[in-house]
């Protein structure tokens, strides 16, 4: 809940910030000159890709937890098995381990969502963000019935 609560104010933050920037935009078209008309639309082109990078992100999460409340519904959620630090981090040995075992059973069921999902939550505890995000991506577009490129 802490996780979507930081997600929902960064948003919001970005959202305003967003319009200031965009309203900056805005008064520097309105003074007229070449410079400022064109510093004007550069500036109100971040708030446009800001937006659309937003929106891609909520779009993913929301699909992602999608995936988790069904397969939490199915009883296949990846149980936690992994040794800690006394600080409370993940060992990386643990980690590792755990990693194998997943990549493994991906390999023998490379068109199973369930899989891959197992897969990126592996990925997410070695502390591999990019590799995570795309075994998630794999799982959704699996899910969904879409093609998905090797």
């Amino acid at each position: 809940m802490r996780a979507k609560i930081t997600y929902a104010v960064t948003a919001a933050v970005l959202v305003v910030y967003f319009v200031l920037v965009g309203s900056r935009g805005v008064l520097l078209i309105k003074h007229g000159t070449a410079l400022t008309v064109t510093f004007g639309v550069a500036v109100l082109i971040l708030p446009f890709i800001g937006i659309w990078f937003l929106w891609k992100n909520t779009q993913f999460v929301q699909r992602a937890n999608r995936l988790a409340a069904e397969l939490e519904a199915e009883g296949g959620l990846p149980v936690d098995e992994l040794k800690r630090t006394p600080a409370g981090r993940i060992d990386r040995d643990s980690a590792d381990e755990v990693f194998a075992r997943r990549k493994a059973e991906t390999e023998d069921a490379p068109d199973d969502w369930r899989c891959w999902f197992r897969l990126a939550v592996a990925y997410h505890d070695a502390r591999d963000t990019p590799r995570a995000r795309k075994a998630m991506q794999r799982a959704i577009a699996l899910h969904a019935g879409k093609p998905v490129n090797v």
